[in-house]
């Protein structure tokens, strides 16, 4: 278990080697012999101010949260935390001041827009066969993307995972997964709606595009599967 911590790329300038790049802990976890379950500890928390302490910065919002853990978990992660400032320390009425400038009682909280949202990675996990998933950074071809342009990839031996923070645009190589026809759909981590995005031979290279404008926080995932397995729509339960 490691600690990714709350700064933000320019505040990190001490003690953490990766910073917001919690991704780099889970590969640099999973390099390790003998090999163990990797997971962040405590990544950057929903509504806690950016360093941490100061409530003058910007706060850590829904976004920041989604992309923390899909960028774990498609690096390999067994999991992933999650904390929302007012509900880890139990900010009550009756509290003279709370810790890190948290905005809100803890009863608030319980339903903030990044602690609904995360079922929908679990969701997505659950609706393809995992025990095989694994962090595959080949299958991007060029440009993997720098901080929050990075491009992470799962998959399995007949399905693929590509999420992207910013919805920008990125090339894939096909040949990874089963099947000589892939079908191709957008994942939606804020909603888990599911979006078809038509059918690609399991040949060569393609480019996706995301739905919307490149932006921080337009986040999708990029569902490939082997057409002949029939798997049910991306974030929906398995029966077999």
């Amino acid at each position: 278990m490691f600690t990714s911590g709350h700064r933000r790329y320019d505040q990190d300038t001490d003690g953490k080697k990766f910073g917001e790049d919690n991704w780099r802990y889970v590969i640099e976890d999973l390099a390790k012999t003998p090999a163990k379950p990797s997971i962040d500890g405590e990544p950057s928390f929903e509504d806690t101010p950016q360093g941490l302490h100061d409530g003058n910065q910007p706060y850590w919002r829904d976004g920041d949260v989604r992309r923390y853990a899909y960028w774990s978990v498609f690096a390999g992660a067994a999991g992933h935390s999650y904390g929302q400032n007012s509900v880890r320390q139990v900010y009550l009425p009756s509290d003279p001041k709370p810790a890190s400038a948290a905005k809100g009682y803890f009863a608030e909280q319980l339903e903030a827009p990044g602690a609904t949202q995360l079922r929908h990675l679990k969701n997505l996990i659950l609706s393809r066969p995992f025990l095989d998933r694994v962090n595959d950074q080949s299958a991007v071809t060029g440009d993997e993307g720098e901080r929050y342009d990075r491009v992470l990839v799962t998959r399995g031996a007949d399905y693929l995972f590509a999420y992207t923070y910013t919805g920008r645009t990125f090339t894939l190589k096909l040949g990874s997964i089963s099947g000589p026809t892939l079908t191709a759909s957008w994942f939606n981590p804020r909603t888990g709606a599911v979006t078809a995005a038509g059918t690609h031979p399991k040949a060569g290279t393609a480019t996706f595009d995301p739905p919307g404008e490149p932006a921080p926080g337009n986040d999708w995932v990029l569902v490939l599967d082997d057409a002949a397995k029939k798997f049910p729509a991306p974030g929906t339960a398995r029966t077999r």
